[in-house]
């Protein structure tokens, strides 16, 4: 949830802000004079959107993207399992320190 505080009360409840952007991922629009001036969001969120960006603005990334979602459309996929085989990523089952087999 996004909302908007002037930065007087900002300061009086910024404790409080932190531990939403960070714990409930609430959005906070700090301005001065009425004027939209910061955002606090979390961290995680902030990351997410710096990597968001850079994605955005690589056009050969975007353009592996576009094509791919075209192949998806076309039905132009291959089976996970199937990959795997041919790479030779087999894994094997894990077991215990007893050497049984675990779920």
């Amino acid at each position: 949830m996004t909302q908007t505080l002037p930065v007087t009360k900002a300061r009086e409840e910024l404790t409080q802000i932190v531990d939403n952007a960070k714990n409930k991922l609430d959005e906070y629009i700090i301005t001065v004079n009425g004027v939209p001036a910061a955002v606090i969001m979390s961290h995680a969120e902030f990351e997410s959107w710096k990597e968001t960006t850079e994605i955005l603005s690589d056009p050969s990334l975007m353009k592996a993207i576009r094509q791919g979602e075209k192949d998806e459309a076309l039905g132009k996929v291959h089976d996970w399992e199937d990959v795997k085989k041919e790479l030779g990523l087999h894994v094997a089952a894990k077991t215990n320190h007893k050497g049984k087999k675990r779920a």
